[in-house]
């Protein structure tokens, strides 16, 4: 029969990320300046790495030491990009202190916890977009300008129109980071593979 010490995570962890989440989405006060979304992120999962942290400490000043000798070890030689995954970090070595002290449970509780709270919040990530200029040129462009914006719309690109002739178009492209250019370039060409069209990336650095 598993005891109240083994059922203490299942309540611990998921009171931490919702009163962490409280925190992290409270309303924004006019004037002040808008939230970065990974740091939003990163102040729910160090809420539940706290909770962690001291669900493996307990009472025991031998267990705080070590954390504290263990956190003073990690050394990030690597530029980190998102805030959340130092979290992660963090809470991957909470994780591992845990299994090592024998407090299994809560490991395996915390990990799994943490798991759904990444699943949420990274849902909730607006896509990353990088800019470009697309140039289309084709004889039969009065028949290809539809099929091309739908195109771009089903790859979630926002296009916003920058020049149309007769025989050529220009749009200004934000892409979604991880986009296959070559793939999207074949599909735009199979439009009108008859008309010899075109296509052409422009990639707008600093933008």
């Amino acid at each position: 029969m598993p005891t109240l010490a083994d059922l203490q995570p299942l309540l611990a962890l998921p009171v931490a990320g919702c009163l962490g989440a409280a925190l992290a989405f409270r309303p924004r006060r006019r004037g002040t300046p808008p939230r970065v979304p990974a740091v939003i992120q990163t102040q729910v999962i160090l809420a539940v790495v706290g909770a962690l942290v001291m669900l493996v400490v307990g009472a025991s000043m031998a267990r705080a030491f070590g954390i504290v000798g263990a956190a003073s070890l990690i050394r990030y030689r690597a530029k980190i990009s998102d805030p959340k995954d130092a979290g992660v970090m963090l809470c991957s070595l909470g994780v591992g202190l845990a299994a090592g002290v024998g407090l299994y449970v809560v490991a395996a509780t915390a990990t799994v916890f943490l798991l759904f709270v990444l699943y949420l919040i990274e849902s909730l990530e607006r896509p990353t977009f990088t800019l470009f200029e697309l140039t289309v040129k084709t004889r039969s462009m009065a028949a290809v300008r539809a099929p091309l914006e739908h195109l771009l719309s089903r790859h979630h690109a926002r296009a916003e129109l920058q020049h149309l002739g007769p025989e050529d178009v220009t749009y200004s492209v934000r892409l979604p980071i991880g986009t296959h250019l070559d793939a999207l370039s074949d599909r735009i060409t199979q439009l009108d593979p008859a008309a010899g069209l075109r296509v052409d990336w422009d990639h707008k650095k600093g933008a």
